[in-house]
């Protein structure tokens, strides 16, 4: 699994004009999942992201966790943070889950967050066309790959 987590001071999701869903301060998620990801590798991110130190203390370092500040998280699935592009210039996503495994990972991902973060997540909608709204903060943006946890 892939996550490209994003220090937010607020985010929202937007299907046919609509918004779906949106938070205040917090983390928007944006996850991928590739057929090789298993319920463990859903696990060890949920506990990275929520513990990640990424918000200010009071003395203005980056020691702070989303569940430290009360915190809110947006999860968007995204099939492309698996891309590769080795070759020619159109991004090939053949190791990107299928909905039949990438679905029930996602969603144990976001209950996981949930339950660690002792509060409902925000979502995407998995497959839609979505328009994504961010305020990044920082910016903060960090990239983690659970096949790469060394």
């Amino acid at each position: 699994m892939r996550v490209v987590i994003q220090r937010v001071s607020e985010a929202s999701v937007e299907i046919n004009q609509q918004t779906i869903a949106s938070i205040g301060v917090g983390l928007l998620i944006l996850v991928g999942i590739e057929y090789a990801d298993s319920i463990e590798d859903s696990e060890w991110l949920a506990a990275k992201a929520v513990n990640l130190r990424i918000f200010d203390d009071e003395n203005g370092v980056m020691n702070r966790s989303v569940i430290d500040i009360d915190g809110e998280v947006l999860m968007v699935s995204q099939f492309t943070l698996h891309a590769m592009t080795k070759k020619g210039n159109r991004p090939s996503y053949i190791k990107a889950a299928k909905p039949e495994t990438a679905i029930p990972l996602y969603e144990h991902f976001c209950k996981s967050v949930s339950e660690k973060l002792g509060k409902e997540v925000q979502t995407g909608t998995f497959a839609a066309n979505m328009k994504v709204a961010l305020v990044n903060d920082g910016p903060v943006t960090i990239w983690i790959d659970s096949k790469k946890k060394e």
